[in-house]
């Protein structure tokens, strides 16, 4: 059976990724709501999962954005196969200089427009003056974080990444722990003592995010790579491996994997807190574990298996990604689109249901754009 769609990609990817942006546009407002309604434990608990933790500690909101790094890692090895194939080589390091010059202009291109459609998400045409702008943005750490995953990938074997990724965990754990701040000290892992915002204090240009550190900051963007490199690694053990496995063997190197990572992250937790502002590594082996298992769970059952249908409306959400997200995140408003066409209907249901289906009319509203999209072909790329 075959394990890609007709354009050469993993359809669990674009599930996944589907699956993660859901609950940013509008999947956690439905859950909130829900908890409200009808406060039984598995709504109350849904609801407590979608707030970001206040600082040390983990939920599933803390995951999204980590997960969705994790994919772009994933998606590097095999977008790249066609120029290995055209140039007839087996890895990237095999690749002719010209053609990595041209590869490598792609990259700084990529990187350069999620970086500026960052800070139009941030509001830079408010035009609110160079300190009311924040220039940090979870699309900018996305680019920064793929590039330099994607430098160390055309340029290293596989032994080589492994020793980037656990120099890139330790050596910040080094730092973190080991560098002392000026007042505070060192090791101190507070919003205001933490070497990483005191990095941010320091170079970060325009407004912090929280004042005293930004969650998407400079320092803190460096473990990220690592985040997108566990990507990397399970995408080339799909494209260059899987084939030496059998389905079963395949799936279970992947729990393997994600629970050894999972173990090593709450290990780790102990001296180096699991937490997503300062991106720990810790944060990064116990997300990296959850990254790999809610892959395999969407590998299995839509590559593997061949259940596809179901997975539709993620797959609409996962093909327009950076689109919805940016749309979701103010560029439009998907709110009150849905009171006109659905506010009349609304207020004919129970007082106590209403924010409930106003959520569920939001998440309507986006996913017949996402549709007319989907139907005409056209995909918002970066």
């Amino acid at each position: 059976m075959s394990n890609t769609n007709t354009n050469g990609r993993l359809v669990s990817l674009d599930a996944l990724r589907g699956f993660v942006m859901f609950w940013i546009m509008s999947g956690e407002h439905i859950a909130h709501a829900l908890a409200k309604a009808a406060p039984i434990p598995v709504f109350v608990w849904m609801s407590s999962q979608l707030h970001h933790t206040d600082w040390n500690g983990i939920t599933f909101y803390d995951m999204i954005f980590p997960v969705f790094l994790f994919v772009a890692g994933v998606s590097m090895p095999f977008s790249f196969e066609k120029k290995m194939s055209v140039a007839g080589v087996n890895t990237p390091m095999e690749l002719p200089a010209e053609e990595k010059r041209k590869i490598y202009l792609t990259m700084v291109k990529r990187t350069c427009k999620l970086l500026l459609l960052g800070f139009i998400v941030n509001g830079l045409l408010k035009f609110d003056g160079y300190s009311q702008t924040r220039f940090a943005s979870v699309l900018g750490r996305i680019g920064l974080a793929w590039f330099f995953a994607g430098i160390i990938y055309l340029n290293f074997d596989i032994k080589k990444q492994v020793l980037w990724l656990v120099g890139i965990l330790v050596g910040y754990y080094a730092v973190m722990k080991l560098v002392p701040v000026p007042n505070f000290g060192a090791g101190i892992l507070t919003p205001e003592g933490s070497f990483s915002s005191y990095i941010d204090q320091l170079f970060l240009p325009g407004r912090l995010h929280s004042k005293v550190y930004d969650p998407e900051g400079l320092f803190s963007t460096i473990p990220a790579v690592a985040t997108a490199l566990l990507g990397v690694f399970l995408g080339t053990f799909l494209k260059s491996r899987a084939n030496e496995f059998s389905t079963n063997k395949t799936v279970l190197i992947m729990i393997a994997a994600a629970a050894a990572l999972i173990a090593l992250g709450l290990v780790w937790d102990y001296s180096f807190p699991i937490n997503k502002r300062l991106w720990t590594s810790s944060f990064v082996c116990f997300v990296g574990g959850f990254s790999i298992l809610f892959f395999t769970f969407f590998y299995l059952i839509i590559d593997v298996l061949g259940f596809r249908k179901w997975a539709f409306p993620l797959l609409l959400i996962g093909s327009n990604s950076i689109l919805i997200y940016m749309a979701s995140e103010g560029l439009v408003n998907f709110g009150h689109t849905a009171d006109f066409v659905f506010g009349g209907l609304i207020k004919f249901s129970p007082i106590v249901w209403q924010p409930v289906f106003t959520a569920m009319s939001v998440t309507l509203i986006q996913f017949i754009l996402l549709y007319f999209l989907y139907k005409r072909k056209w995909f918002f790329k970066v």
